[in-house]
């Protein structure tokens, strides 16, 4: 008896937290309905127009777009090179190793202010601030971290035996490569493309130093108009980041349950 009201306290208390934790996230949902022109909570009336404005004002329209197109580009690039940094690394165990390991982990533990300070010293004498390549250079910069992380996790319990045993048979090592490694440690390597992803779709800090007026993420539009006008079209825009992020979340759990069931 006493076992079990302490799984259920246990079980409460978890409950609580994690509510604490998603509380300030869902607070968001009711007022993207609002029918006022600001934020305010609780909202008042229903309304479906702040998520009419995403697509029928051309700044938030155009942003996002812009977002999803340099997110997609970053997280092709950063879950290239991030696997082939995590492979290299997996190899490469001695102080050379650790050393190249801590230069690719540092965008994470860097604060951002100074790494963006930085990248805008640089492109403002590569001429880089605005473009899309500037962009694209600079979220990979961020993003490739995540990448190494996942991959890495992913090799650390990966049973190098069985390249062994592939390259016994006569397999080349590009054809180990793509016919063992790669499919063993895919569960890593889509994680690190959905948190590439995410970390170009989210970033503001490093994205505010290199805009223009001509292009702009979505990050950017969202804190022009928190400093402007700060309508709840916000608000819908976080409701939808945060639908479209469970759903890529839940998929990517579904997709590995099914993995570890054959």
């Amino acid at each position: 008896m006493t076992r079990t009201l302490g799984r259920i306290a246990l079980a409460l208390v978890c409950f609580l937290i994690a509510l604490w934790l998603v509380a300030p996230t869902l607070v968001i949902i009711p007022i993207s309905f609002s029918e006022t022109q600001s934020l305010a909570f609780p909202p008042t009336g229903f309304s479906w127009k702040w998520y009419a404005n995403i697509f029928d004002n051309r700044a938030w329209s155009r942003s996002l777009v812009t977002s999803v197109e340099i997110g997609l580009i970053v997280a092709a690039v950063a879950t290239v090179l991030g696997t082939m940094a995590a492979l290299g690394l997996e190899r490469l165990k001695n102080r050379l190793g650790g050393t190249i390991r801590l230069l690719l982990l540092t965008p994470v533990v860097m604060p951002g202010v100074v790494l963006a300070v930085g990248i805008y010293a640089v492109y403002l004498n590569l001429h880089l601030t605005g473009t899309w390549t500037g962009y694209v250079l600079a979220h990979t910069l961020l993003a490739l971290p995540f990448v190494v992380i996942a991959v890495s996790a992913n090799l650390s319990v990966f049973d190098a035996r069985l390249e062994v045993a592939a390259a016994s048979l006569g397999a080349s090592r590009l054809t180990v490569l793509r016919t063992v490694t790669v499919p063993l440690i895919a569960p890593g390597i889509l994680s690190g493309a959905l948190f590439a992803f995410v970390t170009s779709f989210d970033e503001v800090i490093v994205s505010l130093f290199i805009t223009s007026a001509q292009l702009k993420t979505l990050p950017v539009q969202i804190y022009a108009s928190m400093t402007r006008d700060t309508d709840p079209t916000v608000a819908a825009i976080g409701t939808l980041t945060l639908v479209v992020t469970t759903v890529l979340i839940g998929a990517g759990l579904l997709f590995s349950l099914s993995r570890g069931r054959k």
